[in-house]
């Protein structure tokens, strides 16, 4: 008995090192981002209320988050951190060109957490878009965009 729960107690501390080390590498992700890539909510806003041609907005989190509050006229394509909506986002923007003017976002989490902004970023540039831009949400959603005002749009 003594054998299995000290076995058990190097499981759990096996698991523990393990999700730490993905978390740390899931922040990773969104941190190696290049700065030049980015988009701050507030030159996002003014872009959508200056430009007449808007750029695609696609965001790469989840459904739940999306349904609360998204940036109007923009699509969700699902979690870019799955396969799924990997291949969703690769079947939306294949048939576009490659200069399209294009804003990918998440707002799940905070900005060194983000588990779908990396992936989502890496498949366009592997695609060859040439013109996309990540928006910077340092905490969340609700924090950064919807809390400051900015517009929104729910449901879907």
């Amino acid at each position: 008995m003594k054998l299995l729960s000290q076995h058990g107690t190097f499981a759990l501390t096996v698991a523990a090192i393990l999700l730490v080390s993905a978390s740390a590498v899931v922040g990773y992700q969104a941190s190696a981002i290049a700065t030049s890539r980015l988009i701050n909510p507030d030159e996002l806003v003014k872009i959508l209320h200056s430009k007449p041609e808007q750029p695609l907005m696609i965001q790469v989190g989840s459904h739940v988050l999306y349904a609360q509050a998204h940036i109007p006229l923009s699509e969700y394509i699902g979690p870019a951190s799955s396969e799924s909506g990997l291949q969703q986002l690769r079947t939306r923007v294949q048939p576009i060109p490659r200069n399209t003017f294009i804003v990918i976002y998440c707002g799940c989490c905070p900005w060194t957490h983000c588990p779908n902004i990396k992936p989502a970023d890496d498949a366009l540039t592997a695609m060859g878009f040439t013109n996309v831009k990540v928006l910077y949400i340092a905490d969340n959603f609700g924090a950064d965009w919807v809390n400051k005002g900015y517009p929104v749009a729910k449901g879907e």
